[in-house]
Parts: C-alpha cells; structure tokens; sequence
C-alpha cells in the first residue's frame, strides 16, 4: 500500500550540510528498498497558488491553502506492507528529528 509522509516546518527552520546529507542517504536507501517512490521538497508556501472553482468561478488566493505556524515542505511517497510499517520508515527520516512528518494512506479505491 501506498502512504504519502507529509514533511512540515516553521518559517525559521534552515537544513544544515549534514542534514541535507542524511537526507540523500535515506533516500537512497530507501529507493534500494524498493519502499521510496518519489519525493522532493517543495518551494516555500509564499510561492504557493491556492485555487478553487464555486458556482463555476474559478477563485485564485496568493499562498497556502492554510494559515499556519507550520507549512508543507517536502513530500515522501513510499510503499509498505502495513500503515505500522510506514509510520517506522517515517520515524528514520532525517526531518522527523528537525521536523513534523505526517503519514496519510493513499485512497487507492480511487485510483484509476
């Protein structure tokens, strides 16, 4: 099954040299295992465009869908055996040490 691990920061965090590092090598490990499909980080949330279409208008808003102290920063999709498993393979990542990993089931009942 498919999990995607949301990572997520506050505006004052700055990765170091070693923690980039560390990151590289999880996932290249990780990609070894067969368990990471892809991931990247993302560009800060004041680049973000929240869209949404009502009563058939299309509504634009500069920035992130939510306000909030933390902002999505980087995405992981990984491949496990259990919801137990992901939530191990979270627990090594780098930012879980620096950072807020969410850990969310892909809904493959709606995948085509």
């Amino acid at each position: 099954m498919q999990y995607l691990m949301i990572i997520c920061h506050d505006d004052s965090f700055a990765p170091s040299e070693g923690l980039v590092n560390e990151i590289a090598a999880w996932d290249k490990e990780m990609a070894g295992r067969g368990i990471r499909k892809c991931g990247n980080p993302l560009r800060p949330p004041s680049e973000a465009m929240t869209v949404r279409v009502r009563e058939g208008n299309t509504v634009l808003k500069n920035g992130p869908f939510a306000e909030s102290r933390d902002q999505m920063a980087a995405y992981e999709l990984i491949e496990c055996e259990s919801f137990e498993e992901a939530v191990n393979v979270a627990s090594t990542h780098p930012m879980a040490k620096a950072a807020t990993i969410e850990v969310r089931p892909i809904w493959t009942a709606l995948v085509r």
